[in-house]
């Protein structure tokens, strides 16, 4: 079954729970701020979707401006960046979808598409 990450407020995750829904497609929704991934969730999302780990960032959230991450990240060891985001959900970038084969991150309709055809 396929794993939606999200924070129900945000409205990029609101559209692709509907998109999921229209596909007809079962999932298991996760709440990111109440229910906040791990380290090792993160890292291992990290190296399924062969994406470096700045992508799982929330570049545009507010928490992530205040810290002044886009300057820090930079300088940041990789163990840095997993214990900063699995400290606030909201540092997240979502939605993530997780499939038995892939992880994707942000939500790209076509992108989206393409992984579930091939899963």
């Amino acid at each position: 079954m396929l794993q939606f990450i999200c924070y129900p407020r945000c409205t990029t995750c609101q559209k692709a729970r509907k998109w999921l829904e229209a596909e007809g497609l079962s999932f298991q929704e996760r709440h990111i701020k109440e229910d906040n991934p791990t380290k090792e969730e993160l890292a291992d999302w990290q190296e399924r979707s062969g994406l470096p780990l700045t992508r799982f960032f929330n570049t545009s959230g507010q928490l992530y401006r205040s810290l002044g991450l886009k300057d820090k990240l930079p300088a940041m060891s990789r163990e840095e960046q997993l214990d900063l985001l699995s400290g606030d959900g909201m540092l997240v970038k979502r939605p993530i979808l997780i499939g038995k084969d892939f992880v994707l991150v942000g939500f790209k309709e076509e992108q989206w598409r393409e992984a579930l055809k091939q899963a």
